[in-house]
């Protein structure tokens, strides 16, 4: 059975009834990485984007985030997204949706604009290049990993994430740029967009939205902190763009783990018009629309992926940080 199945559409359009479901992407590959399989290649995005636009109603995120507030999202109502800001969005994504005819809203990290890295990177650039069957980074409290098979790899790339993703911002990075030169290996320093081509997107229709400057964790940070990486983020877009930036993405994006209460309401205070989490969903009329849910489309098999995104339409959320 087909994505084009009529009993597919059906059903998808009836779940998707007064609800709005973003997708959230993070990079599209030109070619498939077998260190980064939940990623899609440019071949999976275009034949998943095809299949969307003849499904749903695609519409730029700033008119959902309105919508929601005023009760009036259209029927089958679905808006893309990408975080962080590869370059491969801007050189393999953004082409595929110019040409079918799809709009996009970009959340950029701006202080990795021009050459920087982010520490996630960093760590998948180390084990990637590791020349050997064992990488120890026990002298940095991060273990030893097997590093012989692809799988093997993944594996060990998981396990450095989930032991530092949650330290302090400077940690982190430090920690990471050690990982690396343990490993022996310099990181890439092109994974990110220029300004240039952040400004191209902007040029082209599409909507750049904030996502602070170096992408910490809001809930761990001072209010005065979070502000300053929220409004420095946004003017940095605004000077590329030539517009307002109306749209903020919270960093990692879990509710209470990753941004509370107080960052949502400080992202209001600043103006913006909405912002979205990471959090699994689909909003409703009614919904907060500073706290909007999003779907991410890990598995790109046609079949799977629409099964994916009909569990997520039933998952309605109004509101989730008490």
């Amino acid at each position: 059975m087909s994505l084009a199945h009529p009993l597919i559409r059906l059903a998808l359009t009836a779940a998707s009834r007064n609800r709005l479901s973003v997708l959230i992407y993070h990079r599209v590959l030109a070619e498939p990485d077998g260190l980064l399989p939940s990623e899609p290649c440019a071949e999976e995005f275009e034949r998943t984007m095809r299949w969307v636009k003849d499904t749903f109603n695609v519409i730029p995120l700033s008119e959902g985030a309105e919508g929601v507030k005023n009760s009036k999202l259209p029927q089958r109502a679905l808006a893309i997204t990408f975080d962080d800001g590869y370059a491969n969005n801007a050189t393999v994504a953004a082409p595929i949706l110019s040409r079918l005819g799809l709009h996009a809203t970009f959340f950029i990290a701006t202080g990795f604009l021009d050459g920087g890295r982010m520490f996630n990177d960093t760590i998948i650039d180390a084990i990637r290049g590791f020349e050997g069957t064992t990488l120890d980074l026990e002298p940095l409290g991060l273990g030893r990993h097997a590093t012989a098979s692809l799988d093997e790899r993944r594996q060990a790339i998981g396990a450095v994430l989930d032991r530092i993703k949650y330290r302090l911002e400077a940690e982190r990075g430090d920690l990471a740029e050690r990982v690396a030169e343990m490993a022996g290996v310099t990181p890439s320093a092109n994974l990110m967009m220029t300004s240039s081509q952040a400004a191209g997107l902007a040029r082209c229709g599409f909507e750049l939205g904030g996502h602070t400057v170096t992408h910490p964790i809001l809930a761990q940070v001072d209010r005065v902190a979070a502000r300053r990486e929220i409004e420095l983020g946004r003017q940095c877009l605004e000077e590329l763009a030539g517009s307002s930036v109306r749209l903020f993405a919270y960093p990692n994006g879990k509710p209470q783990r990753d941004y509370t209460k107080v960052s949502a309401m400080l992202v209001r205070e600043l103006g913006f018009a909405g912002a979205v989490s990471t959090s699994g969903g689909a909003a409703v009329v009614g919904s907060d629309p500073f706290q909007i849910p999003r779907f991410t489309p890990w598995d790109v098999r046609p079949l799977r992926f629409a099964a994916q995104l009909g569990y997520n339409l039933g998952r309605a959320r109004p509101t989730y940080v008490a």
